[in-house]
């Protein structure tokens, strides 16, 4: 068994604010704690420099996180900007603090329905990111990764039961319908939990969700804050595996010569 809970709280422009914030969202009792992407500070207005905000790994955001989470005894997940080489363009970065310890720079950058995240951004190297926690290996992904289930299966193909996915998935036409159906589709493709945390309403869809194997939806949020709890049971892993073996009826064409 672990216990998640799944936190859809709106980031603000100040990262002193939002690093003091992980203290009153950070619950104990809880084996993993989710919040979303961008939390140590939001992208702010569309094509604005994210740059002078970065941090390193072992910066002001993350090693608050790890002393929240330390002091909860849980282990807390949540999105920053981290420092690269470009200090124009750093990384879009989910920190995994805590009883287990991890990062994964975002793959995917949104240059999608009129963004360029790209512009702002330096895109991660293609190395899959997974950590142990508990029963489980989680996998780590982030917003825009959900619409390619390549990093999805790649996670699952080296051992992921469970993505964890932070997002700030903008508001608009359709896209509520879009988060909802590719959460739910890479639960039930890859038979493993998808703990998904959004950031809220009205900017983003919120709609933060914690799905099963079988794609039976465990908890959901609506478009406003709110903090989601879910068990997520290694017996409900087993039993939908045993009940649609996808993975193993896999018949993989050879690469072309």
């Amino acid at each position: 068994m672990l216990s998640v809970t799944v936190v859809q709280a709106a980031s603000g422009l100040d990262p002193a604010g939002n690093r003091a914030r992980l203290r009153e969202l950070v619950p104990s009792g809880s084996d993993l704690v989710v919040l979303p992407e961008a939390f140590a500070r939001d992208f702010g207005e569309a094509g604005s420099a994210v740059g002078p905000y970065a941090e390193p790994l072992d910066g002001a955001f993350a090693s608050e996180l790890s002393a929240v989470a330390a002091e909860r005894r849980t282990t807390a997940v949540a999105g920053m900007f981290e420092t690269s080489d470009d200090p124009a363009r750093p990384f879009n970065t989910v920190v995994v603090r805590g009883v287990a310890e991890a990062s994964y720079r975002k793959i995917h950058l949104y240059d999608s329905f009129g963004y360029r995240e790209s512009d702002a951004l330096r895109a991660g190297s293609l190395e899959p990111s997974l950590v142990d926690l508990g029963p489980f290996r989680v996998g780590l992904m982030t917003c825009y990764d959900l619409r390619f289930p390549e990093l999805a299966r790649l996670l699952v193909d080296r051992g992921a039961e469970v993505l964890v996915v932070p997002a700030a998935w903008v508001a608009g036409p359709r896209k509520v319908e879009h988060w909802r159906t590719l959460v739910l589709a890479r639960a039930i493709e890859n038979t493993v939990f998808v703990v998904a945390a959004a950031q809220p309403g009205p900017r983003y869809s919120g709609h933060s969700m914690v799905v099963d194997p079988f794609g039976d939806v465990l908890a959901e949020a609506g478009e406003d804050a709110a903090t989601l709890s879910a068990t997520l049971d290694r017996a409900v892993l087993e039993q939908a595996r045993a009940t649609n073996p996808s993975l193993a009826n896999r018949r993989i064409p050879p690469p072309p010569l």
